[in-house]
């Protein structure tokens, strides 16, 4: 038997070997940036310390509770229409080629609405923008129109799936759950405040519009912001900021976690 070494030697390299070898060699180097990150992402989970809410300290660390609903309206899934505290979902439709058939995505959201998360020290509110989420639960269905169907979300037939796929993942109320991120409390007298930063910014923002800054400081009328008139500016702004901060530390304290990764878990007996 002929070798293929000895093959390439008698007939020359294959027209297909150097991008074949190209692509495998992408291909290792992708799976072994992807298995770094990820190993280097379990670690730094690993790391990060698991708090109760009442002794939390500022900063980015882990919690563990149970997911509840804001009082007022309901956080409602739009496939299922189901009571829920996060929800993200697909629409998709199957289309066709002359070399395969795959599914498009039509149309998709993902819940940034707050929720809450308790532990047996306090509450926490949740904010999911932008979070890496593994939800409770996940659903997946058929159908022949372009939105499911109501009262009739989750029947498919085998044999004839239908044009569209409907993917809703969801996660509930009372549902333990494990969150990760950036936790500051907020409100209250301990609030954090800086007069001199937030006066430079509202005055930043009442630059930006030069007319109203005029029609309300441009006392003689010149077209122009003189030193006395800036004086006023700079006063009004710094009452403005000092009322602001006012009312900041007459409201409740909150806790806030800007969730970064989230799942729900399972106790251990």
């Amino acid at each position: 038997m002929i070798s293929a070494v000895s093959q390439w030697a008698r007939y020359g390299v294959p027209d297909d070997f150097w991008p074949i070898a190209i692509l495998s060699i992408l291909l290792c180097i992708s799976g072994f940036i992807g298995g770094f990150y990820y190993f280097f992402r379990l670690r730094v989970l690993e790391n990060i310390p698991t708090s109760k809410i009442r002794s939390a300290a500022q900063g980015y660390l882990e919690l563990i509770g149970r997911g509840q609903l804001l009082e007022g309206p309901e956080i409602i899934a739009p496939l299922t229409g189901k009571s829920c505290t996060w929800f993200s979902y697909m629409i998709q439709e199957r289309r066709r080629s002359r070399r395969s058939n795959h599914w498009a995505t039509i149309k998709q959201a993902t819940s940034d609405e707050m929720f809450l998360l308790i532990d047996d020290t306090g509450q926490c509110l949740i904010d999911p923008e932008g979070a890496s989420v593994i939800p409770s639960e996940t659903n997946t269905w058929f159908g022949t129109s372009a939105r499911p169907v109501p009262g009739n979300s989750y029947s498919w037939k085998i044999s004839s799936p239908g044009r569209y796929r409907y993917i809703e993942k969801r996660m509930h109320p009372g549902d333990d759950l494990f969150a990760i991120g950036f936790y500051q409390t907020v409100g209250g007298a301990n609030s954090e405040i800086n007069f001199n930063a937030d006066v430079l910014i509202l005055l930043k923002e009442w630059k930006s519009d030069s007319k109203q800054l005029l029609n309300k400081f441009d006392r003689n009328k010149d077209s122009r912001i003189d030193m006395h008139e800036w004086e006023l500016v700079r006063k009004a702004a710094l009452d403005e900021v000092m009322k602001q901060h006012s009312e900041l530390t007459a409201v409740p304290t909150a806790n806030i976690l800007a969730l970064s990764y989230s799942h729900r878990y399972r106790k251990t007996l």
